[in-house]
């Protein structure tokens, strides 16, 4: 049976694969050697990637372009933070038993990064790679909550539409919701994005704006999301300080006279109303908010 040619993605991957090596900047003959296409598919595609800016052309030359560079420091981002993230979100889930999450912002919605949780879990409908307003989810919220102004306007404009009855429609009651997050340092979603299904998080921060968020989330686990959050916000400040070491909020606290951090959540264990006010009261002081 006959071979079936490349389809036009895959020439676009052979003519971008040719740009492996040192030198950095090739001819559209250098392309054609290097991939294998004839002249006039290089020439196409190349005129292409150079419109997307995925190239970029200087005289007969071709380099990689400012796109393809700003996803590769992305991906390299995230697997950066996957890799610090993963050893605590498995400590997450083995203590707890439930669904852990690593996500990040993307316009107006989250990406799951990682997504920690067995068979017995599937009624929490996520996965990695999947997608998720940012609005109605406990990880969107609490990056919400600590980011750009722009960003959170940006959430709004794309539409708060009710996904189950107790999702935040309104603009002002949505604003209030991030404030609270603010206040206390953890977001709540009960039953705002899927029915049955409640998740708390905590954004992934030191003194500035959140980065992405870890979560954790269950099927009825409404009733214990106040006890869950001082061990998702432990968690949230291990992966920080995998990443970046201790930082300055974390610094100041070591010298002020505020009560000892929740145990990190390997050794979790359940957790009081007092416990539960006094983490309140450290976080706060500790420039998380």
């Amino acid at each position: 049976m006959a071979e079936q040619p490349p389809s036009l993605l895959e020439k676009a991957a052979l003519v971008l694969g040719a740009f492996e090596g040192p030198a950095p900047r090739l001819t559209l003959t250098d392309v054609m050697h290097r991939s294998g296409l004839p002249r006039s598919s290089v020439h196409r595609i190349l005129d292409q990637l150079v419109r997307l800016r995925w190239l970029d052309r200087e005289g007969r030359d071709y380099r990689l372009g400012m796109r393809m560079l700003e996803l590769g420091a992305l991906a390299s981002h995230h697997n950066r933070l996957r890799r610090a993230a993963l050893p605590h979100l498995h400590a997450l889930h083995e203590s707890t038993g439930h669904v852990a999450h690593l996500a990040v912002l993307d316009g107006p919605e989250v990406v799951y990064l990682e997504r920690i949780g067995g068979a017995q879990d599937g009624g929490v409908p996520s996965r990695v790679g999947g997608r998720q307003p940012a609005y109605c989810t406990g990880t969107g919220k609490a990056i919400l909550a600590f980011s750009e102004d722009a960003l959170v306007a940006e959430a709004v404009r794309a539409g708060l539409r009710p996904r189950t009855a107790r999702t935040i429609t309104r603009p002002v009651a949505f604003h209030q919701e991030l404030a609270r997050i603010r206040e206390r340092g953890v977001a709540f979603d009960v039953e705002e994005a899927f029915r049955g299904v409640s998740c708390v998080a905590a954004p992934l921060r030191g003194a500035g704006r959140a980065i992405a968020s870890v979560s954790l989330c269950g099927n009825g686990t409404h009733r214990e999301l106040e006890r869950l959050a001082p061990v998702v916000l432990a968690t949230s400040r291990a992966v920080w300080r995998s990443l970046f070491g201790p930082g300055r909020a974390e610094a100041r606290t070591r010298t002020a006279p505020a009560p000892a951090p929740a145990p990190a959540p390997e050794v979790a264990t359940p957790i009081d109303a007092a416990e539960m006010d006094n983490m309140m009261s450290w976080m706060r002081f500790a420039d998380w908010m």
